[in-house]
């Protein structure tokens, strides 16, 4: 049986060998750090996802060794594999960045600033684009959509107007249940995640929804409004569980677990989906086996607690741009005026230039 044969790829000046059929996105994330483009819609663990958001488009400026030829459109990285000798640029293209821009202000025109309110405040996918990718303000003008609420049983919260339509959920469903109850209705602007006759969602895996919600559309009932995910602490733990794996992440304060989600790896993604029984019945210390602090693997406020095995976002600008930038460099070694030696706190009175000079 022949091996894959292996294609080098470059990303932002970065070159790789992957194998064939790979993703330029997943290509992408094997060099980690920021040239990974963000994705929103896409999940590794749920066949068919991706191609929704467009939050991962990239430039191919190179199509291959073949082929060099551009391609003449930005692509979504996440749809689109790999050819030999194929050169990719995501954060060092300027076309890319202004598209992701008036991406994340599309995404942005229905959501309402809930921020302040939403339980996935602090680990929600579309806070860190805005942030990253944003603007301050909005040009939109008109009414935004509403939606009536919706009951769909007692563990899931509903909130429509949060929702970017990335169907995650819905291939959750499809994938990890035998009767998938929930999907989308309408079309276009009127396009919206329902149960269609109000059915409750009671499938015991049907969880994980909230996990791999990149939004506050769908969040825990149980957890809602307890606490700041901030404010917690994630401990890895695991029970012998009969319907799942039982290994999941718990986000205690004290001896107090007020939550319990799936452990999920760098990008956002769950490691491995856990059922209903594990996630809203077990909230005892005693239920479970601790094994530790979690380990964050990703930048997040999440990590602001400084908890053990906490790996900060690699930095790769030298590689991407080919030097280092003098944004990172010791001001003290560059400048002539803001010298280490000198104490501006015990200078009488404002700084003047004399008062750097030997």
């Amino acid at each position: 049986m022949s091996e894959t044969p292996k294609f080098k790829v470059t990303v932002d000046n970065i070159s790789i060998e992957v194998p064939a059929g790979t993703t330029i996105l997943n290509a992408a994330r094997m060099i980690g750090g920021d040239v990974a483009p963000p994705a929103m819609c896409y999940y590794s663990k749920l066949k068919d996802s991706g191609g929704k958001c467009r939050t991962c488009l990239v430039e191919v400026s190179k199509g291959s060794e073949k082929d060099p030829r551009p391609m003449p459109k930005l692509v979504p990285s996440c749809r689109t594999t790999v050819m030999d000798g194929m050169e990719v640029k995501n954060m060092t293209s300027e076309k890319v960045l202004d598209a992701r821009k008036g991406i994340v202000e599309f995404l942005l025109i229905n959501h309402p600033l809930d921020c302040p309110v939403c339980d996935q405040a602090g680990e929600c996918d579309l806070q860190n684009l805005s942030y990253e990718h944003g603007t301050e303000g909005t040009r939109y003008e008109f009414p935004r959509r509403t939606f009536e609420k919706e009951d769909i049983g007692p563990y899931i919260s509903l909130h429509m107007t949060r929702c970017i339509m990335c169907f995650r959920c819905v291939f959750t469903a499809d994938q990890l249940t035998d009767k998938r109850e929930h999907g989308i209705l309408e079309r276009g602007d009127h396009a919206q995640i329902s149960t269609m006759l109000n059915k409750a969602l009671d499938h015991e895996f049907i969880g994980n929804v909230i996990d791999v919600c990149p939004v506050g559309a769908l969040t825990d009932k149980t957890f809602r409004f307890k606490n700041r995910v901030w404010f917690t602490k994630p401990m890895d733990a695991h029970r012998d569980c009969p319907t799942c794996k039982g290994y999941v992440r718990l986000w205690m304060r004290g001896e107090e677990v007020f939550r319990v989600t799936a452990r999920k790896d760098q990008w956002g993604e769950v490691e491995e989906f856990i059922c209903n029984d594990c996630r809203f019945h077990k909230k005892e210390t005693k239920d479970w086996v601790i094994e530790g602090p979690s380990v964050i693997n990703r930048s997040s406020v999440i990590a602001q607690g400084h908890y053990v095995g906490t790996v900060k976002t690699p930095v790769l600008i030298d590689k991407v741009i080919g030097k280092q930038p003098k944004i990172l460099m010791d001001i003290h070694s560059i400048s002539d005026v803001n010298k280490p030696e000198v104490e501006l706190s015990k200078i009488q009175g404002p700084a003047h230039s004399n008062d750097f000079k030997s």
